[in-house]
């Protein structure tokens, strides 16, 4: 596992126990799973394989270990950061690459996080649609100490996440924070014991499975549509109706009307 990896278990992989749960991990052993440029080309190709799966009601990430993501792998960062070309292809390839099939997956994402949250896992987290953290959970982007600032839309990202006066205070004062002041944002959905982290982040992918798959899917959609400048919401789709018709719809008002649970 040289360079670490990012880790998927498919909804049929004998392990999972959730109906359309896909579990993305996080590993890179010693190195609390910060992000090296494979892992981000691995990440990138991770959620592109979840868009196309038609399976997929819901994905759950975390960190292997103690540790969410502690931001990127420190120690490559003499192969390519001192060159401008270099660096771009980085933060706009590799990088970008990574956060945009995360931003661009029609499935919801969970993100269990517990221990380091910095840098890179900021951003991984801020691509997620519910965020569940442990009492134990440190976020921040304290590269300010390394000599660099955050790349844009990585910064736009992040800010537009956590909220203007704390990404200020990551990135100009390099602080660190615990998940309350997070939580008090609205970053977190939840913040829970140590020891409840899993259970918690797995209830909440399971309450997302049992749903309709694909009105999530259309809800994800128009989200990121009303997040474009000027967006109402009506870019999602040529015909943001033509669901009507379609066997979710009918099954969800005729479970209501017969007053039984809806079968998605």
């Amino acid at each position: 596992m040289a360079g670490g990896e990012v880790g998927v278990a498919w909804p049929e992989d004998a392990a999972q126990e959730g109906r359309g749960i896909v579990r993305v991990t996080l590993r890179h052993p010693g190195r609390l799973n910060a992000m090296s440029r494979a892992m981000w080309r691995q990440l990138r190709e991770v959620f592109e394989a979840i868009q196309a799966r038609s399976d997929a009601r819901c994905v759950l990430i975390e960190g292997e270990g103690e540790a969410f993501c502690a931001g990127g792998d420190i120690s490559e960062y003499p192969s390519f950061r001192f060159d401008p070309g270099s660096l771009h292809d980085f933060h706009e390839g590799d990088v970008w690459g990574g956060l945009s099939a995360m931003l661009e997956c029609d499935v919801p994402i969970v993100a269990a996080i517990r221990g380091a949250c910095m840098g890179a896992g900021v951003e991984i987290a801020a691509c997620c649609d519910v965020r569940v953290a442990a009492e134990s959970a440190r976020f921040g982007a304290p590269i300010a100490r390394l000599g660099f600032p955050m790349a844009p839309r990585e910064a736009a990202l992040v800010a537009q996440a956590v909220g203007d006066a704390l990404a200020r205070r990551m990135l100009l004062e390099a602080a660190t924070f615990g998940a309350a002041p997070l939580a008090a944002q609205g970053f977190l959905a939840a913040v829970v014991a140590d020891g409840d982290l899993a259970a918690h982040a797995w209830a909440s992918a399971e309450r997302i499975a049992a749903l309709a798959p694909q009105a999530a899917r259309l809800n994800k959609r128009t989200l990121r549509a009303c997040r474009q400048p000027g967006g109402d919401g009506m870019q999602a789709g040529p015909d943001p109706y033509a669901y009507a018709s379609g066997a979710e719809h009918r099954e969800g008002i005729a479970a209501f009307l017969e007053k039984r649970v809806p079968k998605f």
